[in-house]
């Protein structure tokens, strides 16, 4: 995949819009005017805050179905981000939670979003909402016929589960890439909010052999530089919302602080320094 063709940058910052829960979920409230406006919101933070490109995802519609969701969510979100490219001019993904990527890919294609985030594509992973399966196979059909070529980035081993099998990060990674044609991976710690082992970056850079790896999580403007030196690109949330808190809506200063910290870290990594015999301060 070439992350600058679609992002325009070689280590895309993608920031997350939370959206409020949507129709039908347990805890909807009602007024799908009052998801939108602050989906408008968020969107107009994160972009005035700097970030290439934006996920657009269901995160509040907890307790998830496993696979499929309502068709009131996938009209609400194909809406929803149909109402956010008019406000920002920034690349698009959906990610439909916890695992329905067909509708994920259907939002995508019928509103000309980028690209599309797939908690599991391949293996089978034990999480709270049960058994969840890849079906690669089936999506890969479903984007070709459709006729797109939205970009499909997929979590690898995915927070808040655990693999039935026991696969190493390094199988885990290759299978996702060779066998379920990801064009992106995506790495995060166990749970929302945590960052992934800089270790465990490493390696799933190495086994990916060139195919772009995202950090997923726990993300901030503290561990980005170190993060970033075993990744092409992040996706962050929470430490962008005010407090650092999830429930809280994001802060465009917050925003900013992260993406410049990104920023300076990739430079960094891109341009060592070439007048080591300057001493560095901090």
């Amino acid at each position: 995949m070439d992350l600058i063709q679609t992002f325009k940058t070689p280590n895309p910052i993608i920031g997350v819009v939370h959206l409020l829960p949507l129709p039908t979920s347990a805890l909807w409230g009602g007024s799908l005017k009052a998801v939108i406006d602050r989906a408008e919101q968020e969107a107009t933070a994160l972009a005035s805050g700097g970030v290439d490109g934006i996920i657009v995802e269901n995160f509040f519609d907890a307790p998830f179905p496993k696979d499929q969701v309502d068709p009131a969510v996938v009209s609400a979100m194909s809406l929803i981000v149909q109402r956010l490219q008019h406000m920002v001019t920034l690349p698009i993904g959906i990610n439909v939670l916890r695992n329905d990527a067909h509708s994920a890919l259907a939002i995508a294609s019928c509103t000309n979003a980028q690209f599309i985030r797939v908690n599991v594509l391949t293996g089978v992973m034990a999480t709270d909402q049960g058994l969840i399966e890849g079906k690669a196979h089936e999506l890969l059909r479903y984007r070709r016929e459709l006729g797109s070529d939205i970009k499909i980035f997929a979590d690898v081993l995915v927070k808040h589960a655990r693999p039935l099998s026991s696969p190493n990060l390094t199988v885990a990674v290759q299978d996702t890439i060779e066998r379920g044609l990801a064009d992106a991976v995506i790495l995060s710690g166990w749970a929302t909010g945590s960052p992934p082992d800089l270790e465990d970056l490493e390696l799933a850079t190495a086994a990916a052999n060139g195919t772009p790896v995202f950090i997923g999580s726990g993300a901030n403007w503290e561990n980005i530089a170190a993060l970033m030196q075993a990744a092409d690109g992040v996706i962050a949330s929470s430490s962008l919302k005010r407090h650092g808190r999830r429930e809280h809506p994001i802060d465009p200063i917050r925003v900013s602080r992260f993406v410049e910290a990104t920023r300076r870290s990739v430079a960094a990594k891109v341009e060592p320094s070439t007048v080591s015999s300057v001493p560095m301060h901090s």
